[in-house]
């Protein structure tokens, strides 16, 4: 199930020597990321965040129907694809 549109903002975030870009979703006033995301913030695998995240909604620190919102995203080779975006709270408990 897809969100509803809201007003969103998309804001990038790099550090001063360019190293390291961030694209952030602002929305509802907290942020949302990726997973690709939270590998370039955290600079770690994708397994590695995968797995944080399943113990996060396992264990019932978070109530995932409230912390992941579903987007569709265009790709670079014009299809749309289902994207999870995670809040705040989840990157916090990373």
């Amino acid at each position: 199930m897809l969100p509803e549109k809201s007003n969103s903002e998309i804001l990038l975030y790099q550090t001063e020597d360019g190293q390291l870009k961030i694209q952030v979703r602002l929305e509802n006033e907290t942020v949302w990321l990726t997973q690709a995301h939270m590998v370039e913030l955290f600079q770690t695998t994708k397994q590695n965040i995968s797995l944080h995240i399943k113990n996060i909604f396992e264990e019932g620190e978070l109530d995932e129907k409230s912390v992941v919102k579903e987007y569709l995203t265009t790709a670079t080779d014009g299809k749309n694809y289902k994207v999870n975006y995670y809040n705040l709270d989840v990157i916090i408990s990373m």
